[in-house]
């Protein structure tokens, strides 16, 4: 009897406001890095019938051009959708104790906020690992509440 083969997928798309200002930092072979966490709410009805909030904090990594492009375009609050995969890291702790994370590392970074008309030249873009294509996408906007859209549009 032949072996069932599993398929290999790990993609993540996601979108949510960052928590925090970005950390950008080199890696000691001149390799930038970026890493952030975004908050991505969830709307759910309980068993009474009553609409609960929910919040999900996740970790995201980007490298080299993409990890540029969104220390130069991301700060508190800002919203993102994150195309990627995930990826487990395991590290030491100041007391020694080892430590696991799961977080996402980007292959794309969706920038979803609006800037003001002045900055014709930082609209919204799109920067991919392997492109580096740029375009205009204000699509996300029709899936924002009035809250949602007024929150976004503070600067």
């Amino acid at each position: 009897m032949a072996e069932l083969k599993m398929p290999e997928i790990n993609s993540v798309a996601i979108v949510g406001n960052l928590t925090k200002d970005p950390i950008f930092r080199e890696t000691s072979k001149n390799t930038h890095v970026v890493n952030f966490h975004i908050a991505v709410n969830r709307r759910y009805k309980d068993s009474n019938s009553l609409w609960q909030e929910d919040v999900c904090y996740v970790g995201v990594v980007a490298w080299n051009k993409l990890a540029d492009s969104c220390k130069d375009r991301l700060k508190k609050g800002s919203a993102v959708l994150i195309d990627g995969e995930l990826q487990s890291r395991t590290f030491k702790t100041d007391d020694n104790r080892n430590r696991t994370i799961v977080e996402i590392k980007a292959k794309r970074v969706q920038f979803l906020n609006k800037l003001s008309r002045n900055n014709e030249s930082n609209k919204d873009k799109s920067i991919g690992i392997d492109d580096g294509l740029n375009f205009a996408d204000s699509s996300f906007d029709k899936f924002l509440t009035d809250e949602e859209s007024n929150l976004i549009n503070e600067d």
